[in-house]
């Protein structure tokens, strides 16, 4: 409780806004401070006896709450903004029910609201439902400038009560008055000057009283100024009476401001006196500019911001104006900042904004609306212009760029959407730009796509049959097929790999193909994995004990990665079943090594510490250079089965292959080939050191049953 809390009631209770309806100025600065700070919850809050009243809201239905449960309480004894980064973590709110219901306060940010005699009534406060580890110093300031703006409007709120009083306690008032309060009779002569008066204009008060008011009256308004005079003289109200007009005023020196002017009038010995209130606000206006501009550019390039993009796409849309959405992202970006830094990042995303305002002269916005994505809004819907421009901006975007010196090489893929054509709704019309960019990314990169409806139908399709993927692993519809792997040289059966099946139960059993790409993306993909790795080391177990050497392979997927749990799934699939490790080959895939991670790299190094075999699935068929093979510890090549194919007939193919077994060779590594399917392929692998295949020659892949059979019945294929 503040110590002088019942002058602090008394003066919270001269502005007169306890239990008022919302109102456009308080509005408008909380939604300016919900965009500036990016958070859901703005309120401008009033702190009664027993409770704090919001003179504005955004995103928080409830007009008040108890003083018990108030922030804004421990706010007001702060000399400065309270912030409280995550209030479950902080043991004066985390059983707060602002904290555990609506609206879910985790971050926290008051700034008082300070009357001119010190008293805190009340706050400015941000709040977000997820907490924060930053609030800078600019920040800090910012808010300091929106609580200043706050607490100005209520301040001429304030007087304009005090307008409303007698002349007398308008004077004594007026006498300490931060704002110029200037008295004239009917005839327009001053007859009262305050302190604040001389400060704001220049003249004091001996200069003025007698004097008319033309003289702090620019030429700007001085019609407005003669003719209001008349009306007086003529016994008529005055039209700008009883409200606040923006006009400008006239200093001494000769210089003009920005000023807000609050005119009343009022009987007095039987003549017509008029009142005026007039408050500078030049820094207001200044700080408005700021923050808009905050608000609404980007820091970094200057650019419109996204919020600015929004609005500007929302008008332009509204009047049915034809326009066209070149929506951007850059490709390789995130290798320029892992390379060179975020200095040539943000050098490069400043020299994208400049050739994007070179070469869409014409265009209605261009924004940045985050990261390395860009967009503009050029006007007409003509798509054979759409499509070419789009082309002419890959060009220009991908020239090289160059930083300290150094060349750096940046690429750009773009999605078109036109409007009315593929929508006329924002947000729908933006979502179309974007499906255009995932199809010219998915297609290559470095090229534009135009939105075509077929888009959308897909990315509905993908979304039906994710759904149906998720049930699917929650029904059991996912199987375990095996495919046989044997030595070239004796025919005898070394292994098996274990292969993914799905028994659709409209389509049918669905292979990899139909399913594995969808799946990978999923969340539900390590549980997937886990399950695929611990049924196949229990069904390895069984066939050891009729082929000792068995050994189970298995695919891994990206996410078994990321989940951080790999290792531990892998010797408790292994003690479960009582599996050497050495029974167990995980197979990885190029895009896994290629990321360079070092905790992918330590984790590769502890499984084959524990013992476990780690295949490179699929080499040759992508970008892996040699030196990952010598940077991860992988115990195996796979040979694709597309170099296989025609391995006898390609020259092109048996050199590759040739290739891969010396690599194998040169390493230390066990070649495996896949998709072996003529005795003719088996015989250049086994006369080139391929010691192991796998294909249809020797087995397509099979249930448990069907495999189980073919061991009993076929212990070593006939080479």
């Amino acid at each position: 409780m503040p110590s002088n809390e019942e002058e602090r009631l008394r003066v919270l209770a001269e502005y007169r806004l306890m239990d008022t309806p919302p109102e456009e100025d308080f509005e408008r600065l909380a939604k300016l401070a919900a965009r500036l700070f990016n958070v859901p919850t703005v309120l401008i809050s009033l702190l009664e006896r027993d409770r704090q009243f919001f003179k504005a809201r955004v995103g928080f239905d409830v007009c008040e709450t108890s003083r018990e449960v108030s922030f804004c309480a421990h706010a007001i004894v702060q000399n400065d903004i309270l912030l409280i980064p995550d209030a479950t973590r902080d043991p004066r709110f985390r059983s707060n029910p602002l904290v555990l219901g609506p609206p879910f306060i985790r971050f926290y940010a008051g700034k008082p609201l300070v009357a001119p005699g010190g008293e805190k009534i009340g706050t400015v406060c941000l709040i977000d439902t997820e907490p924060r580890s930053s609030f800078t110093e600019l920040d800090r300031e910012h808010l300091s400038d929106l609580a200043a703006l706050v607490m100005d409007r209520m301040e001429m709120r304030r007087l304009d009560y005090v307008r409303s009083l007698s002349q007398a306690r308008f004077e004594n008032i007026a006498a300490t008055s931060p704002d110029a309060i200037i008295c004239s009779n009917a005839r327009g002569e001053i007859t009262f000057w305050n302190r604040s008066a001389e400060r704001i204009f220049g003249y004091s008060a001996d200069q003025m009283i007698g004097r008319t008011g033309a003289v702090i009256v620019p030429d700007s308004w001085r019609r407005i100024y003669e003719a209001e005079l008349t009306r007086l003289h003529q016994g008529k109200k005055l039209e700008l009476a009883d409200r606040t007009v923006e006009l400008s005023g006239l200093r001494e020196d000769g210089t003009e401001f920005p000023a807000e002017f609050s005119l009343s009038t009022w009987g007095e010995g039987g003549e017509t006196s008029v009142g005026a209130i007039v408050r500078d606000i030049s820094e207001r206006r200044r700080n408005e500019e700021r923050l808009f501009r905050l608000a609404s550019l980007d820091p970094l390039t200057d650019l419109p911001n996204r919020g600015a993009w929004r609005d500007c796409l929302t008008d332009t849309l509204a009047a049915e104006t034809p326009a066209t959405i070149i929506l951007l992202d850059l490709d390789g970006f995130k290798e320029v900042n892992d390379a060179l830094g975020h200095s040539a990042g943000d050098a490069v995303l400043k020299e994208v904004a400049a050739r994007l305002k070179l070469a869409c002269e014409d265009a209605i916005i261009i924004a940045r609306l985050g990261g390395d994505e860009f967009v503009a809004l050029l006007p007409g819907d003509d798509p054979q212009y759409a499509a070419t421009f789009a082309d002419q901006l890959v060009s220009i975007v991908s020239c090289p760029y160059e930083f300290a010196g150094e060349k750096v090489e940046v690429g750009v893929s773009i999605g078109v959407a036109l409007t009315p054509a593929h929508s006329a709704r924002p947000e729908e019309l933006l979502s179309a730009a974007d499906l255009a960019l995932y199809r010219a990314k998915a297609s290559g990169r470095g090229r534009a796509e135009m939105f075509s409806p077929v888009f959308r139908d897909v990315v509905i399709a993908r979304r039906a049959f994710a759904q149906e993927l998720r049930l699917a692993f929650e029904h059991g519809e996912f199987e375990l097929f095996y495919q046989p792997q044997v030595n070239t040289r004796t025919g005898a059966l070394v292994g098996a790999e274990a292969l993914m099946r799905w028994n659709h139960p409209q389509r049918g059993l669905l292979t990899p193909a139909s399913f594995m790409e969808v799946l990978s993306e999923k969340p539900s993909a390590g549980a997937v994995g886990e399950w695929v790795l611990r049924t196949a080391c229990a069904q390895a177990a069984i066939w050891r004990e009729a082929v000792p050497s068995f050994r189970i392979g298995v695919n891994l997927f990206a996410a078994q990665f990321r989940a951080g749990r790999l290792l531990t799934s892998v010797r408790e699939a292994l003690a479960e079943n009582n599996l050497p490790p050495a029974a167990l080959e995980l197979e990885i895939v190029e895009t896994i090594l290629l990321r360079n991670d070092t905790t992918i790299l330590r984790l590769l190094q502890e499984l084959k510490a524990l013992g476990v075999r780690l295949a490179f699935d699929d080499y040759g068929t992508g970008f892996a250079s040699l030196s990952l093979l010598k940077r991860y510890p992988v115990t195996c090549l796979k040979i694709d089965r597309s170099f296989i194919r025609d391995v006898d007939t390609d020259p092109e193919d048996a050199a590759v292959v040739k290739a891969i077994i010396y690599l194998g060779k040169s390493f230390g590594l066990e070649v495996i080939a896949e998709g072996v399917e003529t005795r003719t392929q088996l015989a250049f692998l086994r006369e080139n050191g391929c010691a192991e295949a796998q294909g249809y020659l020797f087995g397509k892949p099979v249930p448990v049953a069907q495999f189980e059979a073919m061991l009993s019945q076929q212990p070593a294929f006939a080479l």
